[in-house]
């Protein structure tokens, strides 16, 4: 089949090039002419697991291509995917610009029968809207569907290639025959396509997030309540991830989520709400407790440190989560933020996101270093932001060698409690006893941890 990905980010960049996997003819169009030529010339421009693996051997054999004309891009395709940003507004909605100019060029250009996708997440109603964007100018016959993506950045690959479900939504016969063709060889094991109006398959894109959301959000309230009643939240999440209701999946504390999809959903799905007069109570709150984790370290630090003037903190990871560059709405970020604004210099390691995270800051109180080790030498203390999995199992006697202070602020739980105990570390994790070694560190200024700290709600 031949197929036209319009925009090529993340979404774009993996739902084409797997396409591409299973001999289909893929042209990927984007207006960026600096991005088209690299693509073009083999350079991949996402971080992704096993993606430039496939994208280079479907470039040399010529089922990908990528051109900065849309018309040549769907000329010859049955099916367009628009894989557009939905950025959010200042109040939270979705910004459907991009999806809805290019739907006004497709009306305009289309000479043949196509089923136009929506693949971006979109509020519930955008597949009437495109429809009516290009029929303004079409004079061929077409469908618009919802197709809406449930890619997990860092297995993405693994995700389209053997997905849970499809979800389709479509009210033309014709356009299911074709995606029931295209689909078929991701779901021979017996996966599910599930097909339903437009309107469910908007919402359920935004369900799911909004739910995931809620789940790692309830885990992180559940986490607080741990720490002031002396439970362990490592057990408690192993006793009701037992249940196969509630699952183990999402069910891991931190310092809050973030990435591309999961705030922007949920702020969309509360504003679609007000849209039609209903009051989404459970996901603001989730919004709002979500915001207070990714700072529930900074309180800890500063009163372990009384001052943070001049102060040298390393921190292991910036992208949101492990396996990805993704560095949107990460909590790294926001805590760099507030620690430099205390006085403090900030030396950081991350296997994949540094050089976005460079092109954010012109600080002189962040130093990038080369080696997660880099960033011990004459620290004060060490902060866990992102769970890499290089950081699991360090070398410890290296790291108690270059920290000024055998102190580590754990926001991801990567440690064992009685390991850190054994070494003599001063250790605060999330939900579970803070590790209170009196040797870990000979700072006159040393706060007592006994209890944790934890900002107000």
């Amino acid at each position: 089949m031949k197929i036209a990905v319009v925009g090529t980010g993340y979404v774009g960049l993996v739902t084409g090039t797997c396409f591409a996997e299973t001999g289909n003819y893929v042209c990927c169009v984007d207006i960026d002419e600096k991005k088209i030529n690299k693509l073009s010339g083999g350079q991949i421009t996402i971080f992704e697991p096993g993606l430039e693996k496939l994208f280079q051997r479907n470039l040399k054999e010529e089922r990908l291509s990528f051109t900065t004309n849309l018309e040549k891009g769907i000329k010859d395709a049955q099916v367009i995917f628009l894989a557009l940003p939905t950025p959010p507004g200042e109040d939270g909605s979705a910004d459907l610009k991009y999806i809805l100019g290019v739907a006004n060029d497709l009306g305009k250009i289309m000479k043949d029968y196509k089923v136009i996708i929506d693949k971006s997440t979109v509020p519930v109603g955008t597949s009437k809207k495109v429809h009516a964007a290009i029929a303004k100018n079409a004079k061929v016959e077409f469908d618009v569907v919802s197709n809406p993506e449930f890619l997990r950045e860092g297995v993405a690959v693994d995700d389209f290639m053997k997905p849970d479900r499809v979800v389709i939504g479509t009210s033309s016969e014709k356009a299911k025959e074709i995606l029931d063709e295209l689909y078929a060889p991701f779901v021979r094991q017996g996966n599910p396509v599930i097909f339903m109006d437009e309107e469910s398959a908007e919402l359920t894109k935004y369900a799911a997030n909004a739910f995931l959301a809620t789940k790692i959000t309830f885990m992180n309230e559940i986490a607080r309540l741990c720490e002031l009643v002396g439970a362990d939240v490592d057990l408690v999440r192993k006793g009701i991830g037992s249940d196969e209701r509630i699952g183990r999946r999402f069910l891991f504390p931190g310092i809050g989520y973030g990435g591309s999809c999961f705030p922007k959903d949920v702020k969309a799905l509360v504003k679609s709400s007000q849209d039609v007069n209903y009051d989404f109570r459970i996901l603001k709150s989730v919004e709002e407790v979500n915001e207070i984790q990714k700072l529930t370290l900074i309180p800890r630090i500063k009163e372990y440190f009384g001052s943070l003037e001049g102060k040298t903190i390393a921190m292991w990871g910036l992208a949101f989560k492990p396996n990805t560059d993704d560095i949107r709405e990460a909590p790294a970020l926001i805590m760099i933020d507030e620690l430099v604004k205390a006085g403090a210099n900030i030396k950081a390691f991350d296997p994949e996101a540094m050089n976005n995270v460079r092109a954010l800051y012109d600080d002189e109180n962040i130093t990038f270093c080369e080696t997660q080790y880099d960033t011990l030498k004459k620290a004060d203390a060490l902060i866990i932001a992102t769970e890499w999995p290089e950081f699991r199992t360090p070398d410890f006697e290296k790291m108690q060698a270059l920290l000024k202070s055998k102190v580590v602020f754990d926001g991801r739980n990567v440690f064992d409690l009685d390991k850190m105990e054994k070494l003599g570390f001063y250790y605060s994790s999330i939900g579970r006893k803070t590790i209170n070694n009196k040797t870990a560190s000979s700072s006159s200024n040393k706060r007592s941890a006994e209890k944790p700290i934890l900002t107000a709600q």
